[in-house]
């Protein structure tokens, strides 16, 4: 995986990618119709933040780039790839658990409150790529 220089794309498998962490200003791209949503996307290497029809979708610092990011009912799954260690916000339902599993290993129930906020941290190598797992408990 690298990162995603058109800043987001949607892919074939109906999923989207997005983030460039190489950048070292902020660049923004808004605006972005994916089935029937609009999307926003702010990346550098300090932040990459995602937004759908102007609700926070994703966050992480520092920057990061996401791949086959999918989201449905039952939660979110992706592909995250950074320079270093990572804290991800989630955009997901209010006040509701979910299993969280970072490359095949179940990191337990964590729950969202009011905000619907979900908070977990990735252990990313500069090569490489995790699988991160979020679905509804």
């Amino acid at each position: 995986m690298a990162v995603v220089k058109e800043l987001i794309r949607p892919e074939e498998d109906g999923s989207i990618s997005f983030g460039d962490y190489e950048l070292s200003q902020k660049t923004k791209k808004s605006d972005v119709e994916v089935h029937g949503d609009s999307y926003k996307v702010k990346t550098f290497r300090e932040v990459t933040r995602l937004e759908c029809n102007d609700m926070l979708v994703y966050e992480s610092e520092p920057g990061t780039a996401v791949s086959h990011f999918q989201e449905d009912e039952t939660g979110v799954t992706f592909r995250v790839e950074g320079p270093e260690d990572a804290q991800i916000i989630l955009g997901l339902a209010d006040n509701a658990s979910y299993r969280v599993c970072i490359d095949g290993e179940d990191q337990g129930i964590m729950e969202t409150g009011m905000g619907g906020k979900l908070v977990l941290s990735v252990e990313l190598q500069a090569a490489g790529s995790v699988l991160v797992e979020v679905k509804k408990d």
